[in-house]
């Protein structure tokens, strides 16, 4: 009789030793599929808004002034006011620090007058490359939150 039980008490450690190999083996098998789901919903995401991307067609209104005052609008060279005027002060001034800082906001205001005068317009196309556009950026999207918020 201690024959027997010390057999079950080896098929039972035996039972309990592959189940534990099993769970491990998961384990990494589920870790390489979310790595995996993570970089496949990338590639979704990043072929959605590529197509995005390439229908949509940019046009720039440059020529129409840069301020409007009124019926008024300011000339475009008007822009560059800052920046010559803080090239000025660089020469004259013994604190150079100012004509920086002069030079600085006339380089903001003439990227802000580039893209303000920006116009964004949306090319035709059917309604199926529409849904396989925006449904691969959401999915793929999806797919990639889903993986970086989940919990273990």
């Amino acid at each position: 009789m201690a024959k027997k039980d010390k057999n079950d008490i080896y098929q039972q450690e035996l039972e309990r030793v592959r189940m534990e190999l099993s769970e491990g083996k998961s384990h990494k098998n589920k870790a390489k599929n979310d790595l995996l789901q993570f970089f496949v919903g990338l590639l979704m995401l990043a072929a959605g808004l590529f197509m995005i991307f390439q229908n949509l067609d940019v046009r720039s209104s440059w020529g129409t002034g840069f301020l409007r005052l009124g019926g008024y609008s300011l000339p475009n060279g008007l822009i560059f006011l800052p920046i010559i005027i803080g090239i000025v002060m660089l020469f004259l001034m013994d604190r150079k620090v100012f004509g920086w800082i002069v030079i600085a906001v006339g380089i903001i205001i003439v990227l802000a007058a580039v893209i303000m005068s920006v116009n964004i317009h949306w090319r035709t196309t059917n309604a199926y490359i529409f849904i396989v556009m925006f449904g691969l950026a959401a999915a793929g999207g999806a797919m990639v939150i889903r993986q970086l918020f989940k919990k273990d």
